[in-house]
């Protein structure tokens, strides 16, 4: 006997939604056992190559899972679980935003850094050209710049290399969430409120929250509130109901937690970012489905 990578109950949540077109001229094989082969590779951390023979070839896996990186086919499921989630009153619009650092193997270090596509950052499933990974004080490194919802689940995010600054990166965070709502209508992509730590509380942030009509709980650092008293200004709020509210920010830290669980994820082996972000996007939607089945329960 072998413990399932994806139980019966996500499954029956999840196999509706799977692709049927395939513009081939066979069709797929068993589409649970290469999810869960995929998802097998991505709690390990192993090789594609390594796959056990249980989920089929190996070779047929990761073309499939590849495919559907290419085509979006992730982004869309994942879309859709937290669709049914909102429609069922279960998605926290009050959201936390944060950033963590990743290595990166030297097996997904082999690209060189200018062979990507155009910086694009409209279109999730564009290749960066420099595949999403920088050099830090760690090494060459890649931060997932992420923002949860308020049961600590991720709604959107963006990769990026490990030395690229939080606080230039909260508006394009934020532009990746996109919910489609129950029938006709566009995505819904303003919170209500966002918590974000010392790390986001530029001017520039602030405007861009404040002209979108999205609440936000950001404190001060401390060299900004020295500033202000040299040079006197409006102060920024962050009373006992600020404060109070600002404890709420730790479900992103949960968030974080909860997919690096995920060995290939804690530790990045993908050269493409497409195909680092499809392993996010399938952890992401595993996470969801197991979620919202706990809260109905």
């Amino acid at each position: 006997m072998t413990r399932r990578e994806v139980s019966d109950e996500v499954w029956t949540v999840l196999e509706p939604l799977m692709p049927t077109v395939t513009g081939r001229s066979r069709p797929w094989t068993d589409h649970r056992l290469a999810v869960e082969g995929m998802a097998w590779k991505y709690r390990t951390g192993a090789p594609w190559r390594d796959l056990p023979e249980r989920f089929g070839k190996w070779n047929s896996v990761y073309k499939r899972f590849t495919r559907w990186a290419h085509d979006g086919t992730w982004d869309r499921l994942l879309a859709e679980v937290q669709r049914q989630s909102d429609a069922a009153g279960r998605l926290d619009w009050v959201v936390s935003i944060d950033s963590t650092i990743t290595r990166v193997h030297q097996h997904g270090a082999t690209l060189a850094r200018d062979t990507g596509a155009p910086p694009n950052h409209k279109n999730p499933w564009f290749e960066p050209p420099d595949h999403a990974i920088g050099r830090s004080r760690g090494g060459l490194t890649c931060k997932i710049h992420l923002v949860a919802d308020g049961k600590g689940r991720p709604l959107g995010w963006v990769l990026t290399g490990g030395n690229i600054n939080d606080t230039t990166m909260l508006a394009t965070t934020l532009e990746h969430i996109r919910v489609p709502r129950p029938g006709v209508g566009r995505p819904r992509t303003r919170p209500d409120r966002v918590l974000a730590d010392k790390g986001y509380p530029s001017k520039t942030n602030r405007a861009w929250l404040r002209q979108r009509g999205i609440a936000a709980t950001i404190p001060e650092r401390d060299d900004q509130i020295a500033h202000r008293r040299k040079k006197p200004g409006r102060p920024i709020d962050f009373g006992d109901e600020q404060k109070l509210r600002y404890r709420g920010r730790n479900v992103v830290e949960r968030s974080f937690n909860k997919l690096k669980q995920w060995r290939g994820i804690a530790m990045r082996s993908d050269k493409t970012a497409r195909s680092y972000r499809a392993a996010i996007s399938l952890a992401t939607t595993l996470i969801w489905i197991k979620s919202d089945l706990i809260n109905t329960a």
